[in-house]
């Protein structure tokens, strides 16, 4: 059954979504963070790319140190938080550097929802500082000023696939589920945004490419394949799908 409804705002995932982060930010990051705290760490491509199952930084370091053991004399909880913290510092160096480029097609439709006056906010597990020194380098400070908000790292109780990110978004936006386009790049993210009753349209990154996308209501290579994502092609998914709540 069609619906009538008026796209009300774009929520984007950052990392794979935004920007290809994971594999030439946050793994270098994180390699650079276990080497400047002498652990004989190094995350490969193969293997990060195993480590993305589960969502967070923390979580990811947890999940890696109590499957392979802790290192001695630890207290595993002082040992992520120090990590993290340097990681981050790296991660945003990596970023100032401009060596992480926004993926096709993302500045021209945020240009687009802007001049139209859709919302668009960023809903991201990573850090919150590592999300604004992407959107900042990339995006530049005059995008940025016209997001509806950026939230960010440990801002809910469960990270994705929970929809609780999303859910928040909702509420501080005043915007309606049903009305909300998502665009993300991996399962977990589509999971989460489906759970939160929204609409989800994928950009499989370079990680994520294989993984099963069937419940997404649209799956695009990039937002400039074929002719181009616009907020026509997103108004028209909210009219082909019946309500995803």
């Amino acid at each position: 059954m069609k619906r009538n409804t008026v796209l009300q705002a774009i929520l984007f995932d950052c990392d794979g979504t935004l920007v290809e982060t994971e594999r030439d930010g946050h793994r270098v990051a994180f390699n650079q963070a276990f080497h400047e705290m002498g652990l004989e760490v190094c995350w490969g491509i193969e293997l990060y790319g195993n480590l993305l199952k589960t969502s967070g930084g923390k979580e990811r370091m947890r999940h890696y140190f109590d499957r392979e053991g802790w290192p001695p004399n630890t207290n595993p909880d002082n040992l992520i938080r120090e990590l993290h913290r340097c990681k981050t510092g790296h991660f945003m160096k990596l970023t100032q550097e401009g060596r992480l480029p926004l993926r096709p097609g993302i500045s021209r439709l945020i240009d687009e929802a802007i001049a139209a006056d859709v919302a668009v906010a960023v809903c991201s597990t990573s850090n919150e500082k590592a999300v604004r020194a992407v959107l900042e380098s990339t995006l530049g400070r005059d995008r940025m000023q016209a997001f509806r908000g950026i939230f960010a790292g440990d801002i809910v109780a469960k990270k994705k696939p929970s929809p609780d990110i999303y859910q928040l978004a909702a509420d501080k936006m005043s915007i309606q589920p049903g009305c909300t386009v998502v665009i993300e790049d991996t399962r977990i993210g589509l999971v989460a945004a489906k759970c939160a009753g929204m609409n989800c349209l994928i950009t499989p990154s370079l990680y994520s490419k294989g993984e099963d996308f069937s419940e997404a209501n649209l799956v695009v290579e990039n937002l400039d394949a074929d002719e181009g994502v616009g907020l026509a092609v997103l108004q028209d998914l909210l009219t082909r799908f019946p309500d995803p709540a």
